[in-house]
């Protein structure tokens, strides 16, 4: 982890270059992953808040339930707030490591090269600002992805989580936390997001950073840095996605639950276990996976080739 790199990162190349890039290039990142990953985010939560009653019997079977539903009220529901959103929590996540980590270098006069040991500290501090902003996004993402109509066992259709409320859009979803819950509500799930988010991120970005210096220094991409970006990227996003899949679950099952079962997220680990056993904290884990490849080399490659270009 001391072992020193040179970065692919351009905003640590080019420290004379404007700090605000990053949030720029983190931008521009985090709306093309999300239009690529939003459909397989949405068959992942469909899969992690599914009950016996609602119960799906594969990926396939969830795929296809979701797909009668067209894309508007299925694969992209819950899209229009991140949509919105996800822009700025990128470029929060982005703008926050990258000037973390020129702080850092600075500290030791050395601008040009940086450890992994501050990539990480640089991605976990990242990934803890970004929470505040994500946290609301996410709830409402999540309550309303869940709510996508299903064929129950007893072969009626209706929401996933029946006995909650079906909203048509996010605007009713967030006003109906707020009158139940306060504006505290809206960050509900915040404590087991921050045990996913800060660590992972920080992972993220040290193996992003490490693939990317080894394919450019054993000569494994092209002369801007795509394949490598790619290649990278996806690495890095599906590696650390699996390593928090339990804390993703019982985040998403946090969320999704409007009707009180679950009081905290030790609660909801101990039912949820008890209920379905270890695997049910790997429900989604295909899907996701084979989301984040896609997703998060998209995002990186459009932040790295963005930054590059502004610098």
């Amino acid at each position: 982890m001391d072992e020193e790199v040179g970065l692919a990162h351009d905003v640590v190349r080019h420290p004379s270059s404007s700090l605000i890039n990053d949030y720029i290039a983190g931008a521009m990142g985090g709306m093309v992953g999300l239009v690529v990953g939003h459909p397989f985010d949405t068959t992942k939560v469909q899969l992690q808040t599914q009950t016996t009653r609602t119960k799906y019997r594969g990926t396939m079977d969830a795929l296809k339930h979701i797909q009668s539903q067209g894309l508007a009220r299925g694969f992209f529901r819950g899209m229009s707030w991140p949509l919105l959103s996800y822009g700025v929590i990128n470029s929060v996540f982005f703008g926050v490591y990258g000037n973390t980590l020129q702080f850092m270098q600075r500290m030791r006069n050395e601008l040009d090269r940086a450890s992994y040991a501050d990539i990480y500290v640089a991605g976990c501090v990242g990934g803890a600002a970004q929470l505040v902003i994500a946290c609301p996004v996410d709830l409402c993402k999540v309550i309303l992805q869940s709510q996508i109509p299903h064929e129950t066992t007893a072969g009626n259709k209706g929401p996933a989580r029946v006995a909650s409320p079906y909203f048509k859009g996010p605007l009713e979803a967030v006003m109906a936390t707020v009158r139940q819950n306060g504006v505290s509500g809206c960050y509900r799930g915040l404590t087991v997001m921050a045990f996913r988010d800060v660590p992972s991120y920080g992972i993220y970005c040290a193996i992003y950073e490490y693939l990317t210096h080894v394919m450019h220094d054993r000569g494994l991409t092209d002369d801007q840095g795509i394949f490598a970006s790619l290649i990278a990227g996806g690495t890095s996003g599906t590696v650390t996605w699996f390593s928090v899949m339990p804390f993703d679950v019982i985040k998403s099952r946090l969320q999704a639950d409007l009707s009180g079962r679950y009081n905290s997220m030790v609660d909801c680990l101990k039912k949820t276990v008890k209920s379905e056993g270890l695997m049910a904290l790997y429900k989604g884990t295909f899907v996701t996976c084979a989301r984040a490849f896609p997703v998060n080399a998209a995002t990186f490659l459009t932040y790295s080739q963005t930054l590059k270009y502004l610098s």
